[in-house]
């Protein structure tokens, strides 16, 4: 039996190559979606957390006419007789994996109106926010996708029984104490979304 010949084991050689430069391209492509699809994760993540945030703010301030000194106040709002619970507990930031968020000061500086991701990565998502949230359109960093609850803004005495179309999702409608704004809340219960606390609950929970 022949050996094979130089040429053909040239040959052999560079086919082996091929397929070893082939298989490194489309793990690099695979990683590269993998990269993508988490980081969409992320960002559906950032916005889920970022809206529970602005919904406790928003349910802090219908409480006392105040914004809160700091986030712990809206797990523990210690200004009733009995504590209540605007929020289950305090949430990292999606994007950075940590408790990190940079707070958004009142005018005054004496409390929080809002929290805003400390990520400076450039988010995929630039267009398509909710009406809340079209301040973040075309940000180009998720530190700028910041979540403010203005109460000025949205909780203008409109007359009794009257709806505010501005005011977000949660929030005490006014001149109609106790009730709750019958807008849906920006992706709680959207499949493939992450739910702070238990499944199925709301994270603004008294």
């Amino acid at each position: 039996m022949r050996a094979p010949s130089t040429r053909q084991a040239g040959f052999t050689y560079l086919g082996l190559l091929a397929a070893v430069v082939l298989m490194g391209l489309l793990l690099t492509m695979a990683s590269r979606v993998w990269s993508l699809t988490e980081q969409r994760e992320r960002e559906t993540q950032l916005l889920f957390i970022g809206h529970a945030y602005r919904m406790a703010i928003a349910s802090y301030f219908a409480t006392g006419h105040q914004y809160p000194h700091a986030l712990q106040d809206l797990v523990q709002d210690e200004r009733l007789p009995v504590p209540k619970h605007h929020l289950r507990r305090l949430y990292p930031d999606p994007v950075t994996g940590k408790a990190d968020w940079s707070l958004i000061p009142t005018p005054s500086g004496q409390a929080i109106m809002g929290v805003a991701s400390s990520s400076q990565g450039v988010p995929i998502k630039r267009d398509g926010f909710d009406t809340l949230d079209n301040a973040l359109k075309g940000a180009d960093c998720y530190c700028a996708w910041k979540f403010i609850y203005y109460a000025n803004r949205w909780n203008r005495a409109l007359g009794t029984g009257a709806t505010n179309p501005a005011a977000p999702p949660g929030t005490i409608q006014p001149g109609n104490p106790g009730t709750r704004n019958p807008v849906i809340q920006p992706g709680f219960g959207a499949p493939g979304t992450m739910q702070p606390g238990d499944p199925g609950t709301n994270p603004n929970l008294n």
